[in-house]
């Protein structure tokens, strides 16, 4: 069991950069990472079809032999972490809770920003969790199109630049000092969120948070591979053309990822997947 994969899970691209995270604290950890491609964007979706892609991209997941789940999609997460939890066996990673800790341990002057997905926003995932502290203020935002920028990889033009000036304007004017990308697209757009907000205010990203979260959660269960395991890892999508997938990946993240394969879930009726190393 110790040298089975890590399932990772995100509505297209953005859960790459936990992927990257995972990557590159667990070196010797393999897994199999699926992008929903046929369904993204999930943020403007109802959270009832939300629900039921992601939890049957889980259990393709499950169906490979993974140890453990990695949600990495704040919208699947608000909409279905419970439900993941009491129907699967394996441990189950969200990555909601990892950047709300980060961000209640670095706020200065405890008045917190959080954008995400309209989604994500409308959940109060975030919000719930952070205002349990009552010296908490926080003051959230709905970015819609920043997930359309990222999947069509935009990551720097003047429209973008606008829509970041209009969306964040309020958070600004809030005067937080810490901004929760609470997205896991959203730091592909780091530079243009970070020069909107300015250099007083530290961006928190879920993706080295959750990949903490992930040792700690092996190390719990003793399911840490072998010191001398040899990782692989496994690209998937469920939308009608890898080669955009695997064209979109590497020019947000280089030569990271060279292969990616279709995979067939309960929702849409596609070829299933060749699963392939890079």
């Amino acid at each position: 069991m110790n040298d089975a994969p890590i399932g990772i899970f995100d509505s297209g691209v953005g859960g790459l950069t936990v992927a990257r995270a995972i990557r590159a604290q667990l070196p010797r950890e393999s897994f199999v990472y699926i992008g929903d491609t046929a369904h993204s964007p999930y943020g403007p979706k109802p959270i009832a079809d939300v629900r039921r892609y992601a939890l049957e991209v889980l259990d393709t997941l499950v169906e490979q032999g993974v140890k453990m789940l990695v949600i990495a999609c704040n919208t699947a997460s608000a909409a279905m972490l419970r439900d993941a939890r009491e129907r699967y066996d394996v441990p189950v990673v969200e990555v909601i809770g990892p950047a709300v800790r980060r961000a209640m341990s670095t706020t200065r002057n405890g008045r917190i920003g959080v954008i995400g997905t309209v989604g994500t926003i409308a959940s109060r995932a975030y919000q719930d969790m952070l205002e349990v502290n009552e010296r908490l203020e926080v003051f959230a935002a709905a970015c819609p199109r920043f997930v359309e920028f990222v999947e069509a990889g935009i990551t720097d033009s003047p429209e973008l630049l606008a829509i970041a000036e209009e969306y964040l304007a309020p958070l600004r004017e809030a005067d937080v000092d810490t901004l929760v990308l609470g997205c896991t697209h959203y730091p592909f757009l780091r530079g243009a969120i970070g020069y909107v907000m300015g250099e007083g205010v530290t961006l928190v990203s879920s993706d080295d948070e959750t990949a903490a979260d992930v040792y700690r959660q092996l190390l719990r269960g003793e399911l840490l591979a072998d010191r001398h395991a040899e990782p692989s890892y496994v690209y998937e999508a469920t939308g009608v053309s890898a080669d955009d997938f695997t064209a979109l990946a590497n020019r947000l993240m280089g030569r990271e990822v060279r292969d990616v394969q279709l995979v067939q879930t309960g929702v849409i009726d596609l070829p299933a997947a060749a699963r392939l190393q890079d």
